[in-house]
């Protein structure tokens, strides 16, 4: 677990002055250090698909038709594309809010980046996109449909009769096609490049000096990297941190043992300045509650040993640490395909 972290931390002090401490300010930018860095934040070249559903554009178009199209939900009135948005981080910008009709105590996970995620969900009960597909489409609480209602639906469209049986010949509208197109299409959604990526490729002026110092604490004093590593910033793994709610997340999960309760999937940071309100349970509204969350050491509310460490920092230093959360935005968006009519 502390493998990126000792590594970058190693290249920090190799760079420091004499005597100087990890948090303390150094030469950030100096092209030694970016060279090392890049090794560890390297953008893949490819994104990886199973062997039995490898990519395909023609079945990418259709997903990505399938994922804006409210004929997959069980009123007609929403789609994956709802809860999953393009302009708010692939994710959605309101806190869950429970009401007579439904039992959401979750707020939408950002689907970013997801060929690279697994588990998936928050409390990382599946472990391929395709099985992921299904959930929010049968789940009463969130689309509230059938794959029997959907695939009568969308055979009454003649484009989509006519996109199925030539992307999957002789098998045409099933729920299988239906859940390999949507899962080959989000295996496509990858974050642009960000400010933070012209910075490790090189150059020096694409982030400020405020968020490089705030990437100096996020590898140092407040441990962020621990978890939030890699070009994603994140592990894949479970955690709990802290938070209060009677959500045991991957605890509640069958045969779990109790030091699974409330673990929760540790999300990436790319799109993070969009994907307002933060957490599983949509708890926080931005990202200075984030920080101080994290600084003390989780909820004061709670009474159990959680997976972070509480660490000291001054309001300029949240303020850093936020700049630097900002620079793994990128300006790319997502247009909404146009859908065929009945």
């Amino acid at each position: 677990m502390w493998v990126v972290l000792c590594f970058v931390l190693g290249v920090f002090f190799a760079f420091s002055p004499s005597g100087a401490q990890a948090d303390e300010p150094i030469a950030v930018s100096a092209p030694e250090w970016l060279m090392l860095l890049r090794r560890q934040y390297k953008r893949p070249e490819q994104i990886p698909f199973p062997a039995e559903n490898p990519y395909r554009h023609d079945v990418a178009t259709l997903g990505k038709m399938l994922f804006f199209d409210p004929r997959l939900s069980g009123s007609q009135s929403i789609s994956c594309s709802t809860c999953h948005n393009p302009s708010f981080g692939w994710a959605t910008p309101v806190h869950p809010v429970p009401n007579l009709d439904n039992n959401i105590r979750r707020h939408a996970p950002s689907i970013v980046n997801a060929a690279w995620v697994t588990p998936l969900f928050w409390d990382g009960r599946v472990d391929t996109l395709e099985r992921q597909a299904a959930g929010p489409i049968e789940d009463p609480n969130e689309m509230n449909s059938d794959f029997d209602t959907i695939i009568r639906r969308l055979h009454k469209v003649r484009q989509y009769r006519e996109w199925f049986e030539q992307s999957f010949p002789g098998e045409g509208i099933t729920q299988r096609t239906i859940v390999f197109a949507l899962a080959t299409y989000q295996r496509t959604i990858v974050s642009g490049i960000s400010p933070f990526d012209l910075w490790i490729d090189g150059n020096h002026d694409a982030i400020s000096e405020e968020a490089k110092r705030g990437f100096q604490l996020f590898l140092g004093r407040a441990g962020c990297a621990e978890c939030h590593r890699s070009w994603m910033f994140t592990d894949n793994s479970m955690h709990d941190i802290g938070l209060i709610g009677q959500d045991r997340g991957q605890g509640a999960l069958p045969g779990q043992p109790p030091e699974a309760n409330y673990h929760f999937k540790t999300p990436g940071l790319r799109n993070i300045a969009i994907r307002a309100p933060y957490m599983h349970d949509g708890s926080i509204p931005d990202l200075r509650g984030v920080v101080r969350h994290y600084a003390n050491g989780g909820s004061i509310w709670i009474n159990r040993e959680t997976d972070i460490v509480p660490f000291d920092i001054s309001d300029h230093e949240v303020n850093e640490i936020i700049a630097f959360l900002n620079t793994l935005t990128a300006d790319t968006m997502s247009q909404p395909p146009i859908l065929p009519s009945n």
